[in-house]
């Protein structure tokens, strides 16, 4: 299996900014692709960026232009670096991987994100 470790959640004023890490842990399975959701309560978890074994990259609309996701392919590692944070953020973000042939998703345990004055 894969182990994922989410870090770097936290309090932040609106328009402040965050960076969110994902370590995975090195197994025998391929990761096709790692992403990062969030979820609040009442709400169905939504993808928020994802980015592919070949790097390719998309984001959900309500993040486009502030989240930046990358990877450090030497250190097995996501990140996502969130700017000018609004209020409508706040959530619990959780790291994703997947492998595409054997059909396996991992999920992390999540990190809270506050936004807020």
């Amino acid at each position: 299996q894969v182990q994922l470790v989410e870090s770097g959640g936290g309090l932040v004023q609106p328009g402040g900014s965050l960076r969110l890490s994902c370590a995975a842990s090195r197994s025998t399975f391929s990761i096709d692709r790692m992403a990062w959701y969030r979820q609040v309560p009442g709400k169905t978890r939504e993808l928020v960026a994802s980015i592919s074994f070949n790097g390719s990259t998309n984001y959900s609309e309500s993040v486009k232009g502030r989240f930046t996701i990358s990877r450090d392919t030497a250190k097995n590692t996501m990140y996502l670096q969130m700017n000018s944070l609004k209020s409508e953020d706040t959530a619990v973000y959780y790291c994703n991987a997947q492998n595409w042939p054997r059909a396996l998703v991992w999920w992390g345990q999540g990190t809270q994100v506050t936004v807020s004055s």
